[in-house]
């Protein structure tokens, strides 16, 4: 048993004690997870689980069992795995009314998608399943069994195991695909992954009507489970999941797909080249429709970029940063810089991630303090966290430290004077404040601020400072909960505008 961990425990005071009501306050932890999806690289053939059983320390130590079911077998027949109890001190850090009762784990081999023999059908290569488990724990051996799936709302755990060798062909991970697609295969920046750039051409707008034409990507192959972010709004994105059939109910921007041989397909529609705007959308039957809106009065070019690697952040990553040399254009890099990249992708040099941004605990300031916000409201939320012992990674300072005209109006009837900071809330500008949080909180180690793409929620204000510094024009805003004309910066000054902006 490992008891007593986390706090000391008090001697037990009750004198009877039902089954059922030490039950009723038991918990039971599992790694790999119930409910989720694992994916196990194929160097790895070992899967080790570890299960951890909590009860209120108010009821007397029990010898706990623990069984795991799993169908990891060659004719996936569901077996169980008793597990041994371990002596293991090292414990998660769970709420003080519990206290550690045991920890117990085992290790078993698994088959591995290497030494499963893959059907060829007439669709193409049919992938095996993952391989399920489920876990069941009582009291002692003359108790009943409680299965986690009946008394909690975890489903089984899916095991997805990678292949060494996945397939090379885009036609492997999308299958019925429109024949107007125009497919290449580029060189994607990220390490072992692969990439795709499809186009279609979309015909010119005339008179008002845009050009739209929707082409289908097919169906994604040998999948269990879908993301995407759509467009809940035009300034809003919102995250959509399911399994089964891909079915988002708006126009995503990004669709990614967890295959049953525990690789990451990834689907980047590219906006904003040759004023054509492109999304994806299901139809009734599965397939991914590449829907397209040309507003220029030539010809312009739907694009689509489709990647495969073994983790969805590496999938992720080689499909942004082609899109960046799409929207920037390759005549953008130097010659040299190009020389560097094609270097640093030969000697298999491993990208770097910023684990500390996307994993740490990040704290942002619109959901607590909302729009009427100040530098010491900031100051005042950070001291409390750290009394309570809360480290944070990265603070997101939002919306309302900038300098904005026409006080007390609706945001959308807002527009950005200048680049400093209100002087309200920020007497002595955004970096002070920035320095004075990095001095007395030194775990934070990233500090975002938000900002809109046109300045604010009403562009820019036409008497500010902003507007006299730059180029500025009208523009009609379409009609919605805002409407009416904005004054924004013209496109000939916006690479200068931000040059100087984030200096």
């Amino acid at each position: 048993m490992v008891a007593g961990d986390l706090i000391d425990t008090k001697p037990f005071q009750l004198k009877f004690v039902r089954v059922a009501q030490m039950l009723l306050f038991s918990n039971a932890l599992c790694d790999p997870p119930l409910g989720q999806a694992t994916v196990i690289p194929p160097d790895r053939h070992t899967i080790k689980f570890t299960v951890l059983l909590e009860s209120s320390k108010s009821f007397p130590e029990q010898n706990w069992e623990a069984v795991l079911w799993h169908n990891g077998h060659d004719n996936q027949e569901w077996r169980e795995l008793a597990l041994q109890e371990t002596e293991s001190k090292c414990v998660p850090v769970r709420p003080h009314y519990f206290s550690i009762l045991m920890r117990a784990h085992a290790s078993f081999s698994l088959l591995s998608k290497q030494k499963v023999d893959l059907k060829s059908t007439a669709d193409g290569i049919q992938l095996p399943g993952p391989v399920y488990f489920t876990l069941k724990y009582r009291l002692s051996s003359s108790d009943t069994w409680r299965w986690m799936n009946e008394h909690s709302n975890l489903k089984d755990g899916e095991l997805y195991f990678q292949t060494q060798n996945p397939p090379g062909d885009l036609v492997d991970y999308l299958r019925g695909f429109s024949q107007d697609l125009s497919i290449s295969q580029v060189e994607s920046e990220t390490p072992h992954t692969s990439l795709w750039s499809l186009t279609a051409t979309v015909k010119a707008a005339e008179g008002k009507a845009s050009g739209v034409i929707d082409t289908s990507l097919g169906v994604p192959r040998s999948f269990s489970r879908w993301f995407s972010l759509v467009r809940i709004w035009s300034p809003w994105l919102g995250p959509r999941h399911g399994k089964g059939q891909f079915s988002p109910t708006e126009d995503a921007v990004l669709a990614s797909f967890l295959r049953m041989d525990g690789l990451h397909l990834v689907l980047l529609a590219v906006s904003g080249v040759d004023d054509v705007l492109t999304a994806l959308k299901p139809d009734a039957h599965g397939n991914v429709i590449v829907h397209s809106r040309n507003d220029s009065t030539e010809e312009g070019q739907a694009r689509v970029l489709a990647a495969v690697g073994t983790t969805f952040n590496t999938a992720l990553a080689a499909v942004m940063y082609h899109a960046r040399k799409i929207v920037r254009g390759d005549n953008a890099m130097s010659q040299a810089v190009k020389d560097e990249m094609k270097a640093t992708l030969d000697k298999d040099i491993k990208a770097k991630w910023m684990e500390n941004w996307y994993d740490g605990l990040t704290y942002c300031t619109w959901n607590a303090l909302g729009q009427d916000l100040h530098e010491q409201k900031i100051f005042d939320a950070l001291d409390i966290l750290k009394e309570k012992d809360i480290r944070i990674t990265n603070l997101i300072i939002d919306d309302n430290w900038q300098s904005v005209d026409n006080h007390g109006e609706s945001q959308f009837q807002r527009g950005w004077i200048d680049f400093e900071a209100n002087k309200e809330g920020f007497p002595n500008g955004l970096k002070h404040t920035a320095l004075t949080i990095r001095d007395k909180h030194p775990n934070i180690q990233h500090i975002a601020v938000w900002h809109a793409l046109l300045g604010y929620w009403g562009a820019v204000s036409p008497t500010g400072n902003i507007a006299k510094t730059y180029k500025t024009r009208e523009v009609r805003k379409s009609k919605g909960l805002a409407g009416g004309t904005m004054t924004v910066v013209h496109e000939d000054d916006v690479p200068r505008m931000y040059d100087d902006f984030y200096k």
